[in-house]
């Protein structure tokens, strides 16, 4: 998505990291960034406008549930197999003899 017009930060790396700035984990400086680019392009605003109401819904019907602990250590598990550049097996590494074909 681009509104077609040139920004000092281009429409594609706002969208890469809308989730980022939405979370608020980026830095201060990447944040007035992309606070700047909304203000200028509605397209990008538009985009985050919905994830925003998108994100808030989905707090509102699901914040209250505890997340069992085996999920949260395979996805932990998973965020640091990426984070350190680690190939990702397509099934879940933390069950033995299990494959893609054999999970439901």
């Amino acid at each position: 998505m681009s509104c077609g017009e040139p920004h000092e930060t281009d429409c594609s790396e706002v969208l890469d990291h809308l989730y980022e700035f939405l979370d608020h984990e980026m830095p201060d400086s990447d944040c007035t960034k992309f606070e700047v680019h909304f203000e200028e392009c509605s397209p990008c605003l538009e985009k985050y406008g919905l994830e925003q109401a998108v994100k808030k819904l989905v707090k509102r019907c699901c914040g209250h549930d505890d997340v069992p602990a085996d999920l949260r250590a395979k996805v932990m598990g998973r965020i640091e197999l990426i984070r350190s550049g680690e190939a990702v097996p397509d099934h879940d590494v933390t069950e033995p003899g299990v494959t893609p074909a054999t999970q439901e």
